[in-house]
């Protein structure tokens, strides 16, 4: 499905996309893939890491934010793969123009690119943070969420369809709570603050998140919500995994944290079929067809909810351990 086609990831530098450019070279031959970000110092370390692919690999400088930038690094591209934002809830707190201008107008940008570019599919990466937000961070990709689902309305007689896929925190990634408990842990810390003895989150890792993104790609008929179906965990769980043993302080939650990752709500519930791996919420628009929905699901019960604390599915402490080593 991907060979022999132009593929662009914006915010291609971050953790799933030097995963994802990994995944597709290795896994596919496309022509051509676009790394679109804005920091020259991380497109230097990844050309360096990529260079045995340096006759597929381009990079371009630009912010999405830039309009004319995006336009011109959509020409010839079939696919785009959206992952560009500003997630840090701290400084999307602090700064909230700027947030907006990243993940709303960003996103607008993005949109206008495609339809006028002749862009075959755009799948955009949400968070679980959009879902019943309380934070900016997850307001901005709320509205987001909302903008790449309402654009197929606009692509007419257009061959392009717009997506969402959408997952919490992924292991390991950056920002995440796993390198942070290894940061203390490799400073001869025998302490791992816990912020809620209740707290709970979805494990997906970084080629997990790559294979939902390509499912989208190659299978969304455009509007579409795709969600892993995924195990569970408790975060004083994943501090014994660990760090065995630990004294686990509780400092208390954050400002804009949840407690639980929630990623389909009792509401979205009337247009979510669950098939063997994964969730499809389907847009409720006056465009949708209902042919369009993919055969080999079932309709959710109405009232559903997928939350990491009421997941069917869960990890101990000693398969936490397994997936930790294979890190």
């Amino acid at each position: 499905m991907l060979n022999d086609k132009v593929i662009l990831i914006t915010g291609g530098t971050g953790s799933f996309g030097k995963c994802f450019v990994k995944y597709i070279l290795e896994n596919y031959d496309p022509k051509k893939v676009i790394i679109y970000s804005r920091d020259e110092f991380k497109q230097f370390h990844m050309a360096n890491q990529f260079k045995e692919y340096k006759d597929k690999l381009r990079f371009f400088i630009g912010d999405v934010r830039d309009r004319e930038r995006l336009y011109r690094a959509f020409e010839g591209v079939d696919y785009v793969v959206h992952a560009a934002a500003m997630k840090q809830v701290p400084a999307c707190e602090y700064n909230p123009i700027e947030a907006v201008k990243t993940n709303i107008n960003g996103a607008m940008n993005i949109i206008d690119a495609a339809l006028d570019k002749n862009v075959k599919r755009v799948v955009a990466l949400s968070t679980d943070k959009a879902v019943n937000p309380i934070n900016l961070y997850g307001g901005t990709k709320l509205v987001s969420d909302k903008l790449f689902i309402s654009a197929n309305a606009y692509a007419g007689s257009k061959d392009v369809c717009f997506s969402i896929v959408r997952y919490g925190n992924v292991a390991g990634s950056r920002g995440s709570v796993i390198p942070f408990f290894r940061e203390i842990v490799s400073k001869g810390e025998s302490k791992l603050p816990i912020t809620d003895y209740r707290m709970t989150r979805f494990w997906i890792s970084l080629e997990e998140g790559v294979k939902l993104v390509i499912k989208a790609l190659s299978e969304a008929k455009g509007g579409e919500t795709f969600i892993s179906k995924i195990p569970s965990f408790k975060i004083t769980d994943l501090a014994q995994a660990i760090l065995p043993g630990c004294e686990m302080p509780e400092v208390g939650i954050r400002e804009g944290e949840k407690l639980h990752e929630i990623m389909i709500t009792r509401e979205d519930s009337l247009n979510t079929y669950e098939y063997d791996k994964h969730f499809i919420v389907y847009p409720n628009m006056k465009w949708w067809n209902s042919s369009k929905i993919q055969q080999g699901g079932r309709k959710v019960e109405q009232g559903f909810q997928y939350s990491s604390d009421s997941n069917n599915e869960w990890l101990s402490v000693n398969e936490l351990k397994e997936k930790l080593i294979n890190m």
